[in-house]
């Protein structure tokens, strides 16, 4: 079932509430820097390719508010992004962000605050897939081997052809979006799709690219340094 339809406006949610856990810093990883900004600046770069400054709701722990408008004055990112306080779960953070959205119709884009290395082509097409299809969910196929492990420590081959990795952005059309955040929140629950999944709605899968990792640890900032250009 294809829910095809011109959609009035293309909004953004940003969600950047990761802490420097793994990073080993003290600063949460979307604030460190990657080349000569923080990694957030060049996500919602990425996007303001793409979407106005209106249109996007970046979503923030309370407590590091303070911390991101100070970063956006010392590098001179000036924009009028609508912040919006997080939640205790990604689900929660991704449902402040939709309520902060007051238009009933049109697309939203959601994605993590540390992949800052999405295209403005792989936006675009999230968006013109989501209009035609209700939905739009990044990903790339798997290249290494995969095995299957059993609780008893075996294992077996699996085909790799019939996975893939999901990555972010995931585009929704946003009336279809409202009714999947009204659910309970799940366990399972590790991107919007699988809420969608779980509202009942169809995922569409659309390609995203192998550099548009999320900044996760030292070894990603030192390895991409080149993209960040």
């Amino acid at each position: 079932m294809t829910h095809d339809y011109r959609p009035a406006t293309s909004f953004a949610i940003i969600v950047a509430g990761g802490s420097g856990s793994r990073m080993k810093s003290d600063v949460p990883k979307q604030f460190l820097k990657l080349g000569n900004k923080p990694i957030l600046q060049h996500t919602l770069e990425r996007f303001l390719d793409v979407v106005s400054a209106s249109q996007i709701r970046l979503v923030l722990p309370g407590r590091e508010i303070a911390q991101w408008k100070k970063l956006c004055e010392e590098h001179h990112f000036h924009t009028e992004i609508p912040i919006v306080t997080g939640g205790a779960s990604r689900f929660q953070s991704v449902r402040n962000g939709l309520a902060a959205i007051s238009a009933s119709d049109g697309l939203v884009a959601v994605h993590d605050g540390v992949r800052p290395f999405v295209t403005a082509d792989i936006i675009r097409n999230g968006f013109e897939t989501a209009a035609h299809t209700g939905s739009a969910v990044t990903c790339v196929p798997v290249k290494d081997s995969v095995r299957i492990v059993a609780g008893d420590g075996t294992s077996q081959a699996v085909d790799r052809s019939m996975y893939r990795l999901v990555q972010t952005p995931q585009t929704f059309q946003l009336n279809l979006f409202r009714q999947a955040f009204q659910v309970e929140e799940q366990s399972f629950f590790t991107d919007c799709a699988s809420v969608m999944e779980y509202a009942g709605f169809s995922i569409t899968l659309i390609d995203g690219a192998y550099e548009n990792i999320k900044i996760t640890t030292p070894d990603d900032l030192r390895l991409n340094l080149d993209l960040a250009d």
